[in-house]
C-alpha cells in the first residue's frame, strides 16, 4: 500500500486502522519530519489493547507512536535558532511544554502541566509518513547513530533520567525489576554510569538470560504467584530470599551485597513492595513503571531504614546525552531490535508485541 501519509490509527479499543491523512505544512517553529522508523512501546499497546492509560482515555481516533526517527523533509518560519536543514537525520523528542510554565523555566519541562505528548490522548502520535514537530525537539543525529537507533533515544531518554533520579554513581550496587527494553536500558545505563554490579529481576527467564548476554546483568527469577497470599507478607517473604541471593559475590551470581539503587521497571504491587524491602539502609528506590494508581508498600520499613522512594514521568535534557551514549559506543541498543515490520504491515507488528511471541524484546516499523 503506498499513500501520501500512510498513519497508523487507533479507533477505539482493540481496533488499529491504516488511513491516508493530509500532509499538513509546517508552521512557526515546526520541522516536517519524514518519519522512517518508530518503536513500539508497551504504552501504545496499552491503549490499543484498554482504550486508556490511568486518566488519559481514548476518546476519538489517534495516530500511534512516539519512538520515532526520520528525515527533515520541510521547516517553517522560526526555525533557524534550531540549527536543522532539510535532509538532517534526526530523533523527534515527543513531549512539547507550554514553554511559560515554572516547569518548562525552571528545567524541568516533563512535569509541565500543558505538556502535549505524542500518542497520549488527544494528541496525534509520529507513527505516520510525515509528522510535524517542534523544531528545537528534534535533535539531529550523527552519523555514526543509525535511524534504527535514533528511534530507540526515547526509551534510552527514560533510562537516563531514571539513573539520575537514582543519583547512580560509580561503585554503586544496582538492582532493576523488569527485563523488558526499559529495564535492560536501566541496567545498561547504569553500567555507563560506574555501577560495579547490576541485576535484573524477571518472571520469564528468557528475558533475563538475554539481560545477561546485554548488560553482563547478574539475574533472579521471580516466582508467577502469591500462592494465596496477601500481596504485603508475600512480598516479605520473597524480599527475604531475594536479599540472600543479593548478598553473595557476583561470580556466584549475586551482587555482592544489598543494592545501593532499586530501578521498578514494571508498576508491579509486589515489586514495589519487594524493592523497598530489599534496598539497603539509605538506598534509593526509582519508580519507572506504570502501576495501579492506589498501591499498598512497606512504609514503615521504608521509613525506619531511611529509604527514599523517587518517582520519574517520562524525562528531560536527556536526548544530547542520550545520543552522545550511543555515537560514543557507551551503550550498544542495537541488540534490542529483535523484528522489523514495513508501516503497511504496522496491525501485524502491534499483534507481535500484543502476545509477545518470539521472544520480541522490540519491534520497530519501518517506512
Amino acid at each position: 500500500m503506498t499513500l501520501d501519509n500512510l498513519s497508523v490509527v487507533l479507533k477505539q479499543k482493540g481496533e488499529i486502522v491504516l488511513e491516508n491523512r493530509e500532509i499538513r505544512e509546517p508552521q512557526l517553529g515546526e520541522a516536517q519530519i519524514n518519519v522512517k522508523v518508530t518503536g513500539i512501546c508497551g504504552s501504545d499497546v496499552h491503549y490499543y489493547v484498554h482504550g486508556g492509560i490511568g486518566s488519559f482515555l481514548v476518546k476519538a481516533p489517534m495516530i500511534l507512536g512516539h519512538e520515532s526517527a526520520g528525515i527533515v523533509s520541510k521547516l517553517g518560519p522560526g526555525t533557524e535558532a534550531s540549527g536543522l536543514k532539510v535532509g538532517d537525520r534526526v530523533a523527534i523528542e515527543p513531549g512539547v511544554g507550554c514553554r511559560m510554565c515554572e516547569y518548562c523555566k525552571g528545567g524541568r519541562y516533563n512535569l509541565c502541566p500543558e505538556m502535549k505528548f505524542a500518542a497520549t490522548p488527544p494528541v496525534d502520535g509520529t507513527l505516520c509518513n510525515y509528522y510535524l514537530h517542534a523544531a528545537d525537539y528534534c535533535h539531529k543525529l550523527p552519523d555514526t547513530v543509525s535511524l534504527e537507533e535514533g528511534a530507540l533515544i526515547e526509551p534510552l531518554s527514560v533510562a537516563v533520567h531514571a539513573c539520575g533520579r537514582a543519583g547512580v554513581k560509580p561503585g554503586d550496587r544496582v538492582l532493576v525489576f523488569g527485563a523488558g527494553p526499559v529495564g535492560l536500558l536501566c541496567g545498561a545505563m547504569a553500567k555507563a554510569s560506574g555501577a560495579r554490579a547490576v541485576g535484573i529481576a524477571d518472571i520469564v527467564e528468557s528475558r533475563l538470560n538475554f539481560a545477561k548476554s546485554y548488560c553482563n546483568a547478574s539475574t533472579f527469577v521471580l516466582p508467577l504467584t502469591n500462592k494465596g497470599e496477601a500481596n504485603i507478607d508475600y512480598s516479605r517473604r520473597q524480599s527475604e530470599l531475594l536479599r540472600n541471593a543479593l548478598m553473595s559475590i557476583p561470580e556466584h551470581g549475586g551482587l555482592g551485597g544489598l543494592p545501593d539503587v532499586v530501578i521498578d521497571a514494571t508498576g508491579a504491587e509486589t515489586c514495589v513492595q519487594m524493592g523497598m524491602l530489599v534496598a539497603k539502609n539509605g538506598g534509593v528506590v526509582v519508580l519507572v513503571g506504570m502501576g495501579s494508581s492506589l498501591q499498598q508498600v512497606p512504609i514503615a520499613e521504608a521509613s525506619g531504614r531511611e529509604v527514599d522512594v523517587r518517582g520519574i514521568f517520562r524525562y528531560c535534557n536527556t536526548y544530547p546525552r542520550a545520543i552522545e551514549l550511543l555515537a560514543s559506543g557507551a551503550i550498544d541498543v542495537k541488540p534490542l531490535i529483535t523484528h522489523k515490520y514495513a508501516l503497511d504491515d504496522s496491525i501485524a507488528a502491534f499483534e507481535h508485541v500484543r502476545t509477545g511471541k518470539d521472544g520480541a524484546i522490540k519491534v520497530q516499523i519501518v517506512a
